[in-house]
This record gives C-alpha cells, structure tokens and sequence, in this order.
C-alpha cells in the first residue's frame, strides 16, 4: 500500500500528491484503468453542477491533482466521478458490533491482485473538514475510515442497476468522514445528497449507533441491529425489502451470499464474546469463507481493516488478513479527549 499524507487547502493537498507522483515519473492518465468515453464524458457533465453545490472542495483537491500532474482537470473528473456507476470491480465484506465493552466496524476489501500496488492508505489533515485515517483502491475517493470524533464508515459496492448523476460511492464515504461526527448526522446527510450509484453504507459512531445505509440514485433504506442482536453485515447485494428490488442475477459477486451468510452467522453464534480477536479471526476466514480467494484469477482480499472505535484504535493488514497479521495505526489524533 502506498501510504499518503494530505494537509493545508483541498487544493494544495491535491497539488503536492499530484507534483509528488510527476516528480517520480507516474502519470495517472498513463495508467490502464484510466478510461474515459463518451458515455462516461456526458455524464459527468451532468454530475459537476452537483459536487460544486454540495461538495465544491472535492472538485478543487481534483483541480490540484490535475495541475501538478500538468494533465486535464475535465479527463481527471470523468474517471474519478464516474466511478461505481459504469463497472463492478470491487467486493468487500462489512460489519459492525457494538456491545457493552465493544464499539467496532469491520471491512475487507476485496478487488483486483494485478493492482494491488496502487491501493493507498491515506490520512487527511485539511483546513476545511475533520481529519481521518482512510484507505481506497483509487485516490481522491475513500472506501472505509474513521474520523477525530471516532465516526468510522465503510461501503460495499452492489451492482448499478440504476444510477443518476450525483455522489458516488467513494466519494459519499469521504464527505461522511470530513463532515460528520455521529451516525445519525451521517444519515441525515445522505438522505440529503444526490447519490449516483449503488451500495451499502456501514457506519459506527462512538456512542454505539451502528447501522447499514443501503442506498441508490433511486432510493436509501437503513438496516439496524435485530431484536437482540448487537451487530450489522452486509456484502456485495442488497437486503432490506425495501432495496432488494435493485439487486442484479447471474452476476460474479465473489460469493456475497457465502461471506454474508459467515458474517451473520458468526456474530449471532458469539454475541456472548465480541472481542478485537473475534474481529480478526472472522476477517481473516476462520468461521467460514471470507477471503479465501484464488490469486491465480487476479482476485484476493487486499487490506483488512477494524476500526476499534470504543479504544480509538486502528488495526490494518496490507494485504490477505489469512496471511498477514494485523499492525496498529497510530497516526490519527483524535478530538474527543
């Protein structure tokens, strides 16, 4: 993983990474990810009056990054707002626990092997917005972190059966993380936010509120803890009545049903002991299939992460949890003390 330090200005922050990654002869637009068409033009056109009402400082770090590349603003944005929306790459596991002695969320991130080396753990210290510790599989956009309140979030890709022009996935992520101190306010906030394309949302705050926000351009519903239940889970579908209707067959999900059905089962069968050890052994596959993928077919867990929120500790494996052992992150400073 590639380890990122982003301060002063959106702007400036995006220029620094952006001149740091020319100054080493890495051209974003060179890599083959980087696609842009005429679909993808379009509708980014119609996406930009949206990020410049509701979260203009995203499109200025975007700004920064394309100037200290000396590359294009408007082909920088067409890759990095259309994503989630045109493809389905990414398959992730997530959960939450909140009992009397724990406050955790839980996430795998599962996608590609023959990236692996462009994943980015990145810590946000900017003029505008709260600090937090965050990692992606792209850059600008963020798929699960926790912030200096210990509001920690983490989404699953679902498929795009629908979209519309608005925030995607990633980007709804990082906006939770640099506005938002509870999970409350962060519901508030995406019932409010135009959202483009299609996933789940599980977020945990300090007082213990933990939730699934399953949502799309069309429609949000939020799953909470069952009736003596003290967690959520989610995958790569979606399960609430309300979503369901969105949910796409005959797709390859990475067996998102399989790592649910061990999620759910696991923490039902060990309510009586939620530990950070429970955390790293569910992640990690012991109960059941979580992340044994075959690397062979370009597939594989590629970081693990628990953002311990009761503690206010960070514990990330860069690479399979079944093989690698969790390390401490202690670089975020937190503002509750």
């Amino acid at each position: 993983m590639y380890h990122g330090r982003f301060l002063k200005s959106h702007y400036e922050a995006g220029y620094r990474w952006g001149k740091l990654l020319f100054s080493r002869g890495k051209i974003i637009s060179d890599n083959p990810t980087f696609v842009i068409t005429e679909e993808r033009k379009l509708f980014v056109e119609r996406c930009m009056p949206l990020y410049q009402e509701y979260y203009p400082e995203i499109l200025e770090e975007i700004r920064g990054i394309a100037e200290g590349q000396g590359d294009s603003y408007e082909n920088l944005c067409i890759f990095l707002l259309s994503m989630y929306c045109f493809e389905f790459n990414n398959r992730c596991t997530c959960f939450a626990i909140a009992d009397k002695d724990n406050i955790m969320l839980g996430r795998n991130s599962d996608f590609l092997v023959s990236l692996e080396k462009l994943y980015m753990n990145c810590l946000y210290r900017l003029e505008k917005g709260y600090s937090f510790n965050g990692n992606t599989t792209a850059f600008v956009q963020i798929e699960d972190g926790i912030n200096e309140y210990g509001l920690a979030v983490g989404f699953t890709f679902v498929y795009p059966t629908v979209f519309k022009p608005g925030l995607n996935a990633g980007i709804l992520v990082r906006y939770l993380l640099e506005k938002c101190k509870s999970t409350r306010e962060a519901i508030v906030q995406l019932k409010k936010l135009p959202i483009a394309s299609s996933q789940t949302i599980t977020i945990a705050d300090r007082s213990g509120d933990i939730v699934v926000v399953e949502c799309n351009s069309d429609d949000i519903g939020i799953i909470e803890p069952q009736k003596n239940d003290c967690f959520v889970g989610t995958t790569n579908h979606f399960n609430s009545r309300k979503l369901a209707k969105y949910n796409s067959v005959g797709i390859d999900d990475w067996k998102s049903s399989e790592r649910f059905e061990t999620v759910n089962k696991t923490l039902k069968k060990n309510k009586e002991h939620y530990s950070l050890n429970l955390a790293k052994e569910l992640l990690s596959g012991k109960y059941g299939f979580m992340c044994q993928y075959d690397r062979s077919k370009d597939a594989d867990t590629v970081w693990s992460v628990i953002y311990d929120v009761k503690n206010s500790e960070i514990f990330r494996v860069e690479g399979n949890p079944s093989r690698r052992a969790f390390n401490k992150d202690t670089r975020l400073k937190f503002s509750f003390y």
